[in-house]
């Protein structure tokens, strides 16, 4: 089975939610999900943002729409680490 293990993520978001609640509610995706997030630049209204996530299992499609829920915009992924586990059959 494949599974996506690390993403990079650049982001641009808005001030707020802040980039507490932002990283927490990305982890509140999945379970076991460890988010790193790093602000890269501001302005007046955004900040670009660059998101790590860790997990066993990441669920992109999820975290998408919560970047978007929040009022952010995906930019780009900038690396993803995925692993192909054999079958146990």
């Amino acid at each position: 089975m494949v599974s996506v293990k690390r993403m990079v993520l650049n982001v641009l978001k808005p001030h707020q939610p802040n980039t507490f609640k932002f990283s927490k509610a990305i982890a509140e995706v999945g379970d076991d999900y460890e988010v790193y997030l790093t602000v890269l630049a501001m302005d007046e209204a955004t900040e670009t943002t660059q998101i790590v996530i860790e997990n066993s299992a990441i669920d992109f499609k999820s975290i998408q729409d919560y970047i978007s829920a929040m009022g952010g915009s995906l930019h780009s992924i900038d690396k993803v680490l995925v692993h192909n586990k054999p079958s146990d059959d």
